[in-house]
């Protein structure tokens, strides 16, 4: 492992068993040798349609879900091989809907302390001012701690959930569509917010979304995932303003003031295929406008060129 790469994932793959009797011994492939590394305080855009396995990865990173194959590394130590309460310690995850992860049933302070009251001897009193400390960080008031979640408006409760991600001090941040439940303005507020905490806190974020304006906003790198595969990687300004994955264009072009108006319209055909039975070939062959006999024959690698990885046949400059 190079010396500047503080997590890791090499060859990831999350492989679901088929329940059904007719569909006996299959397995859907969710992830299916996902690969990337990042730097400390750096943000990991994850992009693409769903079904493409970015919420399977994310659950596979956090240990909800035990992987088939593949390395996650955290400063060149296998994740998967540490306590459950050093990978807490480790990574922790902002959750999409702030209405359905926290519990009604707490104070925002007990929901927030919950983390450091089982992991933890400190006191009661002790967890309940650091769950202050934290609502006060995350730009919430702490007269608020014995507040219920539904006296708190969305924006409030993702905040909390923040909190509740960061009462271990974790290193990395998981976010899973974090903003995608709230009004646009208040997206501004909490990105904001996240981003100041990264900078403070020295964090480093893997942000998975499928708004590409929100991606192009808080990201340093985007990784394009399709069925479950990465097809495209880079520094956000070298994808954002040069992609070269057919793929990558059509998300692009779909996404409205993400990029200029000239912008090449890349249409996309029929549906995302069955992970169950993917496609020969290249996995977006049947979809892609410049396919050709070799994309349904041959599986394109992972392969560094034109200053991002990229897995297709006919990427070009």
């Amino acid at each position: 492992m190079k010396e500047d790469v503080f997590f890791e994932v090499k060859n990831l793959k999350t492989h679901y068993p088929i329940k059904d009797v007719l569909e006996k011994g299959k397995v859907v492939k969710a992830l299916d040798g996902v690969s990337f590394s990042l730097k400390k305080n750096q943000t990991l855009g994850i992009v693409g349609e769903s079904g493409c396995g970015k919420s399977t990865l994310a659950k596979t990173l956090m240990g909800l879900v035990q992987p088939n194959n593949g390395e996650i590394l955290f400063q060149g130590k296998d994740l998967n091989k540490l306590t459950k309460i050093e990978r807490f310690k480790t990574i922790q995850m902002i959750f999409q809907d702030p209405y359905s992860s926290l519990n009604p049933r707490k104070q925002a302070w007990r929901l927030i302390a919950e983390p450091l009251i089982i992991n933890s001897s400190l006191s009661r009193k002790e967890c309940y001012m650091k769950a202050c400390d934290l609502m006060e960080k995350v730009g919430l008031r702490s007269e608020y701690a014995t507040k219920y979640p539904h006296m708190f408006s969305g924006g409030q409760r993702q905040r909390l959930g923040i909190a509740r991600a960061l009462i271990l001090n974790p290193k990395i941040l998981i976010c899973d569509e974090p903003v995608s439940a709230l009004d646009v303005s208040i997206q501004a507020q909490v990105l904001n917010t996240l981003m100041e905490l990264q900078r403070e806190l020295e964090l480093t974020y893997i942000f998975i979304s499928h708004d590409l304006n929100v991606i192009n906003h808080i990201s340093d790198q985007i990784l394009v995932m399709y069925l479950g595969n990465t097809v495209e990687k880079g520094k956000r300004d070298i994808l954002f303003e040069n992609p070269n994955h057919p793929y990558t264009k059509a998300l692009l072009a779909a996404s409205p003031n993400v990029f200029q108006r000239d912008k090449e319209n890349i249409p996309l055909k029929g549906e995302l295929p069955s992970p169950i039975n993917p496609p020969d070939g290249c996995n977006f062959h049947e979809r892609c406008p410049i396919a050709t006999d070799i994309c349904k024959e041959s599986i394109p690698f992972l392969e560094n060129k034109n200053h991002r990885l990229i897995s297709c046949h006919h990427s070009v400059d």
